[in-house]
């Protein structure tokens, strides 16, 4: 059996007459006090533990742990990630809204209106972020907006800018054209270490609030919507992050997968 529920695992104890009398309620009680849950499971890439990594993601959360330090010295910590290829999706008829004992019903099935590339940054030491909607998750298209994304910030004394390793943020334009910016310093993520990036926190955390029940009948309706909810969340949401995996967790975490 490859996957066990509390009813399957009762079953096979009372047939082996490890327990005659086990019932699935005892089994998962017992479960809950081991804190064991083997009806679930999940993906995991395992990245590279060598000293490329350490370095690469000891930079980063040198910037974390000095996030609101730095930003007291005319310095700033801006994370920027991506969600590519949003489905711009038009129900096939009108959402019910709630009612008073109904809750809220929307038409399973769909008509595709395009897909949209957002791009978001976040200021580490305010919480705060902005938004640009890409017509093409691409290095052209990125180089695009990075002199507005980096704007507000022309007169810091430095920027350290950090995303991942993805295509167009490594390709020899990209880096060619943050050349430019003197006072820019770009940090990579390690591979598959992309979880690194405060900005996968922001984007799950905007999407949960702005791109779930969408109803579109134009791609610009869905751009336009995007435009004008990163401002709001700045409002009403914006936060820094509690970051608990600091340089000394990191060691630990190094040390013991090594092993």
């Amino acid at each position: 059996m490859t996957q066990w529920s509390t009813r399957s695992l009762a079953r096979v104890a009372r047939e082996r007459g490890i327990a005659p009398t086990l019932s699935h309620s005892t089994v998962a009680l017992i479960l809950h006090h081991a804190e064991l849950q083997p009806h679930r499971s999940r993906y995991w890439k395992t990245p590279t533990l060598d000293e490329h990594f350490r370095q690469k993601a000891a930079a980063v959360l040198w910037c974390y742990e000095r996030a609101q330090a730095l930003a007291e010295h005319g310095e700033v910590v801006l994370c920027v990630d991506e969600k590519p290829n949003i489905q711009v999706l038009e129900r096939r008829c009108p959402t019910r809204p709630v009612l008073p004992g109904l809750i809220e019903r929307r038409e399973f099935e769909y008509v595709r209106r395009g897909t949209v590339n957002f791009l978001a940054s976040l200021l580490v030491h305010a919480g705060t972020m902005r938004g640009w909607c890409l017509e093409k998750n691409d290095g052209a298209c990125l180089r695009e907006v990075l002199p507005q994304l980096l704007h507000p910030y022309r007169d810091a004394r430095r920027v350290h800018l950090i995303w991942d390793g993805g295509s167009s943020h490594v390709a020899q334009d990209t880096r060619d054209f943050l050349g430019r910016y003197r006072h820019v310093r770009v940090l990579v993520t390690p591979p598959h270490a992309s979880w690194l990036n405060q900005a996968e926190l922001l984007l799950r955390a905007f999407s949960a609030r702005y791109l779930q029940r969408g109803d579109w009948k134009r791609r610009s309706d869905f751009v336009a919507h995007l435009d004008a909810s990163w401002p709001e969340y700045n409002r009403l949401y914006a936060h820094p992050f509690t970051w608990l995996w600091t340089r000394a967790k990191m060691r630990d975490w190094f040390e013991r997968h090594r092993r």
